[in-house]
């Protein structure tokens, strides 16, 4: 970006996954805004146009690429791509999620959850983080960051998700063996675990009540944005972070630091 003074991530090379919206589009952007190449991986093709369309208009340097992360081939296509236009992968940010209406929307008690949801969850949030990784870290001859997308929801229980916390459980894990198969390396692997965040799609979906339920778990005012969430990221892929590796960093204005009483006497103040 002319005029600018250097970025964390001049002269490298990122791909961030289900970057067409929300985190992982204000990931992609915040990353080439501090000097990334990005390769802006979506399921759908329009919204990845979107982003890399967005980020040129600010002066960055970024390529749309459309695949499903739970197929093998075409995201060994995908990533082939990016190596193609951009020589190599220094950064991963695997953000895809199973969050559509057929999917995350059905899962909800587990006596009734179709197992047709419960496969579909973990294909996409946990088989598309592996596949991601297995086809990117070849393409990091020198090293680099991969920053996976966990969940408060792996660290508690809930009445509701459990497909969806079971698969952001197993990417915890998952962020430990990619940590120590690939120090050696000088690849580094942490995960981030957000609470709520107040995309367009959380706004534009839950209602007023929900709303007042999540504020109610948590000690700070205020719920996370995109932007916030990109701040972690970017951290955690950049030199200030070298010697992070394998943890999970919650981000989540308080909800998990606190007993359960905190709730309980918010609940009480407001009868």
């Amino acid at each position: 970006m002319n005029g600018r003074p250097p970025g964390r991530f001049d002269g490298r090379v990122a791909l961030v996954t289900g970057a067409g919206s929300g985190i992982g589009a204000a990931c992609a952007e915040r990353l080439a805004a501090e000097g990334a190449c990005v390769g802006v991986l979506d399921l759908r093709a329009a919204r990845a146009r979107a982003t890399a369309a967005a980020i040129r208009a600010h002066g960055g340097s970024a390529m749309a690429l459309t695949c499903d992360v739970s197929d093998d081939k075409q995201v060994e296509e995908a990533v082939a791509a990016l190596v193609a236009s951009f020589g190599r992968v220094d950064v991963v940010h695997a953000n895809a999620a199973a969050l559509d209406a057929d999917v995350y929307g059905r899962d909800r008690d587990l006596d009734s959850l179709e197992s047709a949801v419960w496969d579909r969850t973990m294909e996409v949030n946990l088989r598309g983080a592996m596949l991601t990784v297995k086809h990117a870290v070849p393409a990091m001859p020198d090293g680099g960051a991969i920053v996976l997308m966990s969940s408060v929801s792996a660290l508690v229980g809930d009445t509701i998700h459990p497909a969806y916390g079971a698969s952001k459980a197993a990417l915890i894990g998952f962020t430990r063996y990619v940590a120590t198969m690939y120090g050696p390396r000088g690849i580094r692997c942490n995960a981030v675990a957000p609470a709520l965040v107040l995309t367009e799609t959380a706004q534009r979906v839950m209602t007023q009540d929900q709303l007042i339920d999540k504020a109610a778990e948590r000690l700070l005012p205020w719920a996370c944005t995109p932007d916030d969430v990109a701040n972690l990221v970017c951290f955690l892929a950049s030199d200030e972070a070298r010697c992070v590796t394998g943890q999970t960093v919650a981000i989540d204005s308080g909800t998990l630091a606190h007993r359960p009483q905190h709730a309980i006497h918010q609940w009480r103040a407001a009868q």
